[in-house]
């Protein structure tokens, strides 16, 4: 008897289940079909052209290159002799001016004093409290938020200037409410006395690094979505754009998809909708994906000229929130991408964050906002030659402090037959929504043969 697989949600995840799971089961034993609402896949891994620009990415412009799974996906789908690096372009802080970003940090963390002592981010003050964090006994008691860890251990200003500033614009995210335990390298840090000893011990152990720190694909990111969903149909599975999904309900043992039966169903959709699409059949499932906070984002994208050579050799810079007015990064794209060269710098501006909501601000208010922000920041009267706004709502899950214990009610009220993957559950990033799509591929495999 065949049986049959529905996946709902076409964005990386759900279509890496796609990929993954038609290689899994047995030929003619397993349908896959998998249907996407809007008229593309990809989800927020979306590549435009702009400006005489073929290819310019409207959401994530790279994923990290030393998470297995997303450069094991690229090779997979036939990318690997695509990927490309950023240059040698490094970053800054934004602190009444811009800042070098201080060498030996890791997520923000310092791994030596030194760095941070010869910096013109931190105060006098803010340095001599981060100087005594090697001393202090352990931290007891700080929960699961990354701000109290990070504030109780080396003061306000390593946390707001660096820590937060580097955390924060990752995952859209306040740190004094996000969870430490979903940022591994920083829970891991707490496991030691010493942050700060920590972080050197982490830095002098690592294997030395081959290669660099982020890839993309150079004709974009979208094309990673792309790839996959060609290899999937190739492999057997259906692929429907411009097929929402209504309802999901119980049929016995089974599942209907609005009234098509399944086997199993996968949801790889934000916690919020997947809470909608489940209410009626498992209400106590949607209660609990109710409770899962989303930031949304807008994404600016202009291009300059007369771009300065004092800023040629910047990729960008963040925004500590207590400097933040709506901008919290900008990246200098033709600096940090070289296929991203042209007339002109592209510049990609970053807005909106958890606590600071702009989705309902209009365009040109957003557009008017980047543009006096950033011409501010690296003190140039900008007057871009061209605008594109990038709308990203629900974009970045908001991991509470407790996001583990919220996963695991999530478990408790899951029923047999249907699968929950995304970025709303154990991980935002590229590869870490990857990685959790095969889990889920090589767990529905399992459910259907036993």
């Amino acid at each position: 008897m065949t049986r049959g697989v529905v996946i709902v949600g076409g964005g990386i995840a759900g279509l890496t289940v796609a990929e993954r799971l038609i290689t899994l089961v047995d030929p003619g034993a397993v349908t896959v079909e998998l249907r996407e609402a809007t008229d593309r896949v990809g989800g927020k891994l979306k590549t435009t052209p702009f400006v005489g620009r073929p290819a310019v990415d409207e959401g994530a412009d790279a994923f990290l290159a030393r998470a297995p799974a997303g450069v094991a996906l690229a090779k997979r789908v036939g990318l690997g002799d695509r990927l490309t690096s950023p240059t040698a372009a490094s970053a800054a802080v934004w602190h009444e001016r811009l800042h070098p970003i201080p060498e030996g940090l890791l997520l923000g963390v310092p791994g030596a004093i030194t760095g941070l002592a010869t910096s013109g981010l931190l105060s006098m003050r803010g340095k001599l409290r981060a100087a005594l964090e090697p001393v202090l006994p352990r931290t007891r008691d700080i929960g699961d938020s990354i701000g109290r860890l990070v504030r109780a251990r080396f003061g306000n200003e390593v946390h707001e200037r660096l820590v937060d500033a580097l955390v924060g614009s990752i995952y859209a995210a306040d740190t004094d409410a996000f969870s430490l335990a979903m940022v591994p390298q920083l829970a891991d840090l707490a496991t030691h006395r010493s942050l700060l000893l920590g972080a050197r011990s982490t830095q002098r152990n690592r294997p030395a690094a081959n290669g660099p720190l982020f890839y993309a694909p150079s004709d974009g990111m979208e094309t990673l979505a792309t790839a996959t969903k060609v290899a999937a149909q190739t492999a057997g599975a259906t692929i429907s754009t411009g097929a929402p999904v209504a309802t999901i309900a119980h049929d016995g043992t089974a599942w209907r998809v609005d009234g098509d039966p399944a086997d199993v169903v996968v949801l790889a959709t934000p916690a919020a909708p997947t809470s909608s699409l489940v209410a009626r059949a498992e209400p106590d499932l949607a209660a609990v994906l109710a409770a899962m906070e989303h930031a949304g984002v807008v994404i600016i994208t202009m291009v300059v000229e007369d771009w300065p050579d004092r800023l040629r050799s910047r990729s960008g810079y963040l925004v500590p929130k207590p400097d933040q007015g709506l901008v919290t990064a900008a990246s200098f794209g033709s600096q940090k991408w070289a296929h991203w060269s042209g007339d002109g710098e592209l510049v990609r501006v970053s807005l909106g964050r958890d606590g600071l909501d702009v989705m309902g601000r209009s365009d040109d208010d957003l557009v008017n906002s980047a543009v006096t922000e950033v011409g501010h920041h690296v003190g140039l009267d900008l007057q871009p030659t061209a605008v594109r706004v990038s709308r990203w709502p629900l974009a970045f899950p908001q991991y509470r402090p407790g996001h583990q214990r919220w996963l695991t009610a999530v478990g408790a009220a899951t029923p047999p037959g249907l699968f929950l993957t995304g970025a709303s559950y154990r991980g935002i990033g590229v590869p870490a929504c990857i990685a959790d799509a095969e889990r889920v591929a090589s767990a529905v495999a399992t459910f259907l043969t036993t």
